[in-house]
């Protein structure tokens, strides 16, 4: 038998529902609150988060205030992050 290991609070945090990530992943991003559920999906701070796409903090803020909506090329990368969230986090620039 194997050894699970338990889920953290830090696990919960991060979970999203399937129905959510479905939607998330035909690029149906409602508020800005589904763009934090998908960055803490990730795990990644706003900065990392960020970094990872290219894109500046404060667009990313703005996304997830509702000031703006993400549209375009950002929404495909957008896409992508739900479908496979490792890649972004591979993205990830390293400090040289």
């Amino acid at each position: 038998m194997t050894d699970i290991p338990e889920l953290t609070e830090k696990d919960f945090t991060a979970a999203i529902s399937a129905r959510l990530r479905r939607r998330l992943i035909q690029g149906k991003f409602e508020s800005g609150a589904d763009v934090v559920a998908l960055r803490r999906f990730v795990r990644l701070t706003q900065e990392q988060f960020a970094a990872a796409m290219g894109i500046s903090v404060h667009t990313l803020r703005n996304w997830e205030q509702d000031r703006r909506r993400p549209d375009g090329p950002a929404l495909a990368l957008l896409r992508i992050a739900a479908r496979h969230p490792r890649i972004i986090r591979e993205n990830l620039p390293v400090a040289a």
